[in-house]
Formats: C-alpha cells, structure tokens, sequence
C-alpha cells in the first residue's frame, strides 16, 4: 500500500494510525511472514495489546458519536465522550489534519515533525518518531539490512530541459539515430514536463543488488512532481522505494536535507549524494558521489567548459564507473557492520564507524604536502582537500622532510615540486586525491602530471 496516495485513513477520522504507520513500515521491509521471528519481545507486545485495546476504545468512541448523531442527543454524551478519552490519557504521539492520530480529539499544537511524504498533513512528535525508529531498526536489523538515503540528480540520474538542449545533442531527440539503439532503457523524453532523463550507468544494477542489503529513501530538492516522476522511472514496479520518497518540501531547513524526516535511526543511515553542504549535520553518514554530467546543461550548471558526455557521444563505464565502485563500498560496510565477530549486539554498532574505518585505508601511510593549491594566507587544515586527505588516511604538512611521500601541486616549478622530482617523491595534481576520494581507492600517481606554468 502507497501512504504517497490516499490513504485508507481519512483525515476526519479517529481510528488508530500510529498501528497503521506500524503496518506500513512492517509491509516496506523487504520480509516474509515465514521470516518473522518469535522474539519480539514483551515490549512489543505490551504496545501491540495497547493498540488492540485502544482499537477496541476508539470503534466504541466512533459509535458513540455516531449514536449521538443520529439520536440528536447533546451535551451528555458529548460529556462522556470527552471524560472517556481524558481517561486514556493520551499523549497524542501524531496529528492528521489537526486530529490526533491516536484518540481522534483536536490538537491545536503544532510541534513535532512533518512527514508528509507519508500521509498528507501527517506530524509527529519526538516520542513517537523515536519509537518507529526504534521498532523499525530492530526489524531490519533482524533481517541484515541498514538504511541507505538516495539523491536523484547527478547521483542517479540527469535530467535537462528540453530547451537547454544543445545542437550537438539534437541526435537524442531523433528515433531514428544509429546511438538510440545504446541508449534504450536510459533515455527517457517527458514530453509533460518537456524535458529529458538520462539514467545513470549501472543504475538499476545497483538498486537491484543495494536492495537487498539496504531499506532504500529517496531524497531530493527537487519538486515533489519531479521527484514522484523520477521514482516511477528509476522502480517502475514500485518494489524499492514504495513512499518512501523526500522531496524539497519535506525538508524541515531551507536548502538542508536533513535524517529528521527519515524514520532510520542515524546510526544505521548511509547518504549518497553529490552534494555535501547540504548534509551539514549528517557529513558523517555521507559517501560524497562523482557528479554524472550527461547533458550540456549540466556542466554549463556547474561551471564547466568542457563538453558533457551527451556531446562526446560517450557515457561512464558500467562496469568501472562511479555506482559500480560505491556499491562494493556499500557492501563492504554491510559486512563489516553485520560481522559476526563482533557479537550479537548489533544495536550498539555504528555504521558511521565502519565508513570511517573504511576510508581511512584508502591513502593510509601516505604524508603528503600541498604546493600552490590553498589560496595565499588561508588556513591550509580548512581547505577540502586537505580535509579530504586526512579523511582518507594521509597525513597532511605544511613543511617538507624526508617522510613526506606525496607533494601535492598545480605547477611543477614551484620549491616544493621541484624537491619531489629530485627527491623522488611523488608529485601530483590535487585531481588525484578528488579521483582517489570518489574511487575508494589509491589511483596510479602517474595518470595525474603535473605541469610547469609558463611565465607570461
């Protein structure tokens, strides 16, 4: 069942939607009822004979009004009603519409969290979220999967519009060009919103096998029209993403994605995404993606001259391209994360602590010392890529001396690149430590020269 379309609980109604939010999540889980365990213990099943009981009140509630109703009677029975549900103490843990999901009395507060990517209107307060959290983690981990965040453009996906096309792209609109024949399934014309979706590389391989391991969010700042409409290309069949679909509108901070609308517990969410700055307070549950630059539009967006892939008539490799190497990433943190040696508590593991672990062998035992990279006077430990390369494992310095093994420049003139080359030391262009960040591994030192500047 869609909780993105209507719902089967109305907004004026007063039925238990905290135990169909349960079902709902329980039903997006990729599980069997064979696989249900007997262990939910007594504190789920305490909730479920609460929810059995308040199910039981709220249908004598329901009738009850609608007796009264349609006896005319007045302030008696409204008086009991009242002093009935005062009894339940409710503590009204979400509000639909301004009624309260749990007891169906009128809430004017409106704190909490909105989730209306879930169910139109829908807020939840911290105790509730806090408790999906809790009971969803404990059934996914139950099953060894772990939550992965996705963003759609340059991640996934590029789109353009179709008046931004340029001439070297005009071969994409025509049916009849001998390229349309390697790009069936990919290319996708969305004459409604008059624009163009290049899929990337890989992609449905990669949602397919991530599936399995991760309970998979889409999460974008694009419109919700555009994000529903990428999602219905990406999992036609609806079998990976079901609801589960954040757009620009659901974003409790301008210009922030943040995890308070995901209901996964952060200690079990991994980001992908080509876009840091937006993640300022999960950049530990982030794997920082390659943008996927197809069309012109694209590289015009971000500032480059070169030409798009669309232009070169070209496209990143399936087997070596940036969703084939972040899904071994994925997988390896998977493994590492559900290691049976390190015992059966798997609630108390992190998997920002495997990221991290990870990345850090990447350039482990490597000191490197940047050359004419960091503007003049700036703080060298602020910059990105020297954050990046401790990120990695190297150990960054100001200074040169004889255990430094990586010079970092863009002018093989400078004091500190000739001290490589007569050193022997490696000297690269800062692209190296950017390819080897987004690769997850140590690429080859000489793919990466560095030139000298010619004086004017």
């Amino acid at each position: 069942m869609s909780l993105a379309t209507d719902s089967p609980v109305p907004s004026s109604s007063s039925d238990d939607f905290a135990a169909f939010l349960d079902t709902e999540l329980d039903s997006t889980s990729d599980t069997s009822p064979e696989a249900q365990d007997d262990d939910d213990d007594d504190d789920d099943d305490n909730y479920d004979s609460d929810v059995d009981r308040i199910k039981r009140r709220k249908v004598e509630v329901v009738e009850s009004i609608v007796d009264s109703r349609s006896s005319n009677l007045h302030e008696e029975p409204e008086k009991a009603l009242d002093a009935s549900l005062k009894n339940d103490m409710c503590t009204h843990p979400g509000i639909i519409g301004g009624l309260c999901i749990l007891c169906g009395q009128k809430v004017d507060d409106q704190s909490g969290v909105a989730f209306g990517y879930i169910h139109k209107d829908l807020r939840l307060g911290s105790g509730e979220i806090a408790r999906l959290r809790n009971k969803d983690l404990k059934h996914l981990l139950h099953h060894k999967k772990l939550y992965l965040v996705l963003d759609l453009d340059h991640t996934l996906l590029n789109s353009t519009r179709y008046m931004d096309i340029t001439p070297e792209e005009e071969y994409l609109r025509s049916q009849t060009d001998p390229l349309q024949d390697a790009l069936k399934g990919s290319l996708f014309r969305l004459d409604g919103m008059h624009m163009m979706t290049k899929l990337r590389p890989f992609v449905q391989t990669f949602l397919k096998e991530a599936s399995s391991l991760f309970e998979m969010y889409i999460y974008t700042m694009g419109e919700r029209a555009y994000a529903m409409e990428m999602a219905k290309i990406l999992d036609p069949e609806n079998v990976y993403f079901n609801s589960k679909v954040i757009a620009q509108g659901d974003c409790t901070q301008r210009h922030q994605k943040g995890l308070d609308v995901v209901l996964g517990q952060e200690s079990a969410v991994l980001i992908l995404d080509d876009t840091e700055p937006v993640w300022v307070k999960h950049k530990e549950n982030l794997i920082l993606m390659e943008r996927y630059h197809f069309f012109a539009s694209s590289c015009r967006q971000f500032g480059f001259s070169c030409q798009s892939l669309s232009q070169l008539k070209s496209d990143e490799s399936e087997a070596d391209g940036a969703l084939a190497t972040v899904l071994e990433v994925l997988k390896r943190i998977h493994n590492m994360f559900f290691d049976p040696a390190l015992g059966d508590n798997l609630a108390d593991r992190d998997v920002r602590q495997m990221l991290r672990s990870v990345r850090k062998e990447i350039l482990s035992g490597c000191k490197i010392v940047f050359s004419r990279v960091f503007p003049t006077k700036f703080q060298a430990e602020n910059h990105h890529l020297w954050k990046m390369a401790e990120q990695l494992g190297a150990t960054c310095s100001t200074e040169i001396d004889p255990t430094v093994t990586h010079v970092i420049s863009t002018d093989a003139g400078t004091e500190k690149s000739r001290w490589a080359l007569k050193e022997r030391k490696f000297l690269v262009h800062p692209r190296w430590i950017e390819a080897t960040n987004y690769l997850w591994q140590k690429q080859p030192e000489e793919n990466f020269p560095v030139t000298q500047t010619k004086n004017p």
